[in-house]
């Protein structure tokens, strides 16, 4: 039997939801996609569930703004302020902590501050007094974010945007680039730079100098979009995908998920 093409898509469009294509829209933060998280994760949630997850990769603070314009499902970022304020305003309706990492300073192996092993406000303030670059994404990224409410508490002002302190408004991979060009400084989350360091075999221009401090705990996590401001988005496969990588399964495969031998990512799902 022959049928002919319009037939066909007449026919398709009258299946059931269920057996066509399910697909899910995600914006997310650089790391996760630069770690290749991403990539391991998706084909493992569609097999699961059927849904095809598709992510677009910013800052958190453009993640968010896709968000208010109602141009994805789901959210995966790493600013724990902003993102309460977002449901604040109703903008989201759920967040689940999913995983966790930590930020870390890095730099040149000669430190020409001097900042190995000082304390994250000792670090900058030997930057900013020694005059030596510093390179800040400057994209309101959840790293920018973290970056510059940690020049606050170190009572150093950047209103002024010294020499010394370049805002590249690119994300983590391109900022560590533009830093060791420099031979300066950065901050970055950890996951990002393993990865960063497995391109020279784990021998980087650029080495962890600050670490191990409380306030450069880095958490990430998911949020729905509101379906009330938002009638578009796919808010029932949306919370499909946060209970998915929220369960015990998915929370043992992120553990799993290593580069040069190291866990970039710790699970803590609640």
């Amino acid at each position: 039997m022959k049928f002919s093409l319009f037939s066909i898509v007449i026919f398709l469009c009258f299946l059931p939801g269920t057996l066509l294509a399910q697909g899910l829209m995600m914006a997310t933060t650089t790391s996760t996609d630069n770690t290749g998280l991403l990539d391991y994760l998706a084909p493992k949630f569609e097999q699961d569930t059927g849904i095809n997850l598709k992510w677009t990769a910013v800052g958190t603070g453009k993640a968010l703004e896709i968000g208010r314009n109602c141009d994805v499902d789901v959210l995966l970022v790493h600013a724990p302020g902003a993102e309460k304020r977002y449901l604040k305003n109703g903008y989201g309706v759920d967040r689940k902590q999913i995983m966790y990492n930590d930020f870390v300073i890095i730099g040149p192996p000669e430190d020409p501050a001097n900042i190995r092993g000082k304390s994250v406000s000792g670090a900058l303030n030997a930057i900013s007094e020694n005059k030596s670059i510093f390179v800040s994404r400057g994209d309101d990224s959840g790293t920018n974010k973290k970056e510059l409410s940690l020049w606050k508490k170190a009572n150093i002002n950047l209103s002024d945007r010294a020499k010394w302190y370049l805002e590249t408004g690119q994300g983590m991979l391109s900022s560590i680039r533009i830093a060791a060009e420099r031979n300066g400084y950065t901050m970055t989350d950890r996951g990002t730079y393993i990865k960063y360091s497995g391109n020279f075999e784990g021998d980087p221009p650029l080495n962890i100098l600050v670490q191990g401090d409380k306030i450069l705990f880095n958490q990430y996590s998911a949020l729905t979009i509101n379906p009330e401001r938002c009638n578009n988005v796919k808010y029932d496969l949306a919370q499909k995908f946060i209970e998915w990588i929220a369960s015990d399964k998915i929370q043992n495969a992120i553990a799993d998920y290593k580069l040069l031998g190291k866990t970039l990512f710790t699970p803590n799902a609640k």
